[in-house]
């Protein structure tokens, strides 16, 4: 990196979406993939006289939406990917797309749906970068049906510590002849260098919407019954919300939908004309005036009561983009509800024998007086080759919990049994587990380290995160 590159070197604040975590760092912002690579080279030189942010390592940052520290360095530098935004080509005969990591699922979507396109695995927000999705494997509703996102990528070009632009595919390459820094890539934080560019699967769909079916539980039972009996199997896509606040027998109880992408056929007649509008309006934006402390047991359980009252039983419904796998994308910056100090959001997977130990779990989160609204239960598939991929085959749920005193001890006890129950936790979420426990959670932990070491051999990538959990 030229002196004259420092001067894209920036002092931001910068944290993860629980807002938990914040720290001033050095930020450099371009969309000049040889300016990363100078600002990679200078780190790893290691010189005594650089400045102080090139002497502690760098990583790779997308839009932010990691829950924890997992894309900043508060010592050193922090790369912000998403000038980096080019979508290069769409094969609509091979359904391959090649895009720039700091391209978005939200700009990515938006630019596929209106040519009959989609993307098989999609998490909770569209505002996510690709490069992001590739670190962190994230999941969606659809992952018993399509896997993760690791799963669809065709190749990915990565920055390496000693400078190199690798091309790495699932199955191996010249430059990755056995696929293992591939499957270390997927889900590795950034850890193994900084992803540049992708090629990823895609899909065609005849329309914009789904066609849906809902349920409605009334206890923790029946939520447990109704997935282990594979009432999302048959669909493609399936998740819910549990109510975590309500006393028993209402606590669990919780409403889910399964469903599919429409052909233009299952469309009212008002919404053929046009099947492919990608219907998916941001209403407003979330104020920061929010005082913390608001979300508490009072105040969930009186959402909790409005919201389950939402949920109906119901047969091949259509809904829009929004409505059906993104319901918090209508409000942007909806973290700030939260208040200054943040939330803790907590999300695990327990194997299909154990989906019994996910009961004794609620009651204990109850029990705690933290209290959660927005919860979310699923069932995975098999997970992938990824040593640190999250999902697995079995239930996985989420709850967010306001920061508040004692809120250390809960979590320190839902790790316990999540372990007893031979669960893990998802790193894109952890902000709070320990370095024995995330080992214990992740048993080819050592096989990821050494493919990171053999890559990145002096540790020039390195996040606050990987600090916390001994990553590097």
């Amino acid at each position: 990196m030229s002196s004259s590159a420092d001067n894209f070197v920036q002092t931001r604040f910068i944290d993860g979406w629980s807002r938990t975590n914040g720290v001033h760092a050095a930020v450099l912002a371009t969309r000049d993939v040889d300016t990363i690579a100078r600002a990679v080279e200078r780190v790893a030189d290691e010189r005594p006289d650089a400045p102080r942010y090139l002497r502690h390592g760098v990583i790779a940052r997308g839009l932010g939406r990691s829950y924890n520290e997992s894309a900043q360095n508060r010592a050193g530098l922090t790369i912000d990917m998403t000038a980096l935004d080019r979508i290069h080509r769409i094969d609509g005969e091979e359904l391959v797309v090649d895009v720039d990591a700091g391209v978005s699922l939200d700009r990515l979507l938006r630019t596929l749906v209106p040519l009959g396109l989609w993307l098989p695995v999609l998490p909770g927000t569209r505002q996510v970068t690709v490069g992001g999705a590739i670190a962190h494997d994230i999941h969606g509703k659809s992952h018993h049906s399509t896997g993760s996102f690791g799963d669809q990528v065709v190749d990915v070009d990565l920055l390496v510590a000693d400078g190199r632009i690798l091309t790495l595919t699932p199955d191996g390459s010249p430059d990755d002849p056995d696929g293992s820094l591939f499957w270390a890539t997927v889900a590795g934080l950034g850890l193994t260098g900084i992803i540049l560019r992708a090629r990823l699967r895609m899909q065609r769909t005849d329309s914009a919407y789904f066609l849906a079916d809902g349920v409605v539980t009334t206890s923790v039972e029946e939520t447990i019954d109704l997935h282990r009996n594979g009432w999302g199997d048959s669909a493609d896509y399936s998740a819910g919300w549990f109510d975590a606040v309500s006393k028993e027998p209402r606590l669990g109880r919780g409403f889910f939908t399964r469903g599919r992408l429409a052909t233009v056929e299952e469309l009212p007649a008002k919404l053929r004309k046009n099947p492919l509008t990608f219907d998916a309006p941001q209403y407003l934006t979330v104020p920061d005036v929010f005082p913390s402390g608001l979300g508490n047991r009072y105040t969930f359980g009186l959402m909790s009561e409005a919201y389950f009252r939402t949920g109906s039983t119901f047969t091949d419904k259509i809904h829009n983009i929004t409505g059906f796998l993104h319901p918090l994308d209508i409000m942007g910056e909806w973290n700030r509800f939260y208040g200054r100090k943040g939330f803790l959001q907590y999300q695990f997977v327990i194997p299909p024998e154990n989906l019994d130990a996910f009961g004794p779990l609620l009651r204990a989160v109850r029990r705690s007086g933290h209290a959660s609204f927005l919860n979310v239960l699923k069932m995975f598939g098999d997970g992938n080759r990824a040593p640190l991929s999250f999902p697995t085959a079995g239930m996985t749920a989420t709850f967010d919990f306001a920061i508040s005193r004692g809120l250390d001890r809960l979590v320190a006890d839902l790790d316990r049994r999540v372990l007893d129950a031979g669960g893990r936790l998802y790193s894109a979420k952890d902000s709070a587990t320990s370095p024995a426990t995330f080992r214990a959670m992740y048993p080819r932990l050592d096989e990821w380290i050494a493919v990171r070491r053999r890559i990145d051999p002096t540790g020039v990538f390195v996040s606050d995160m990987a600090k916390r959990l001994n990553l590097v």
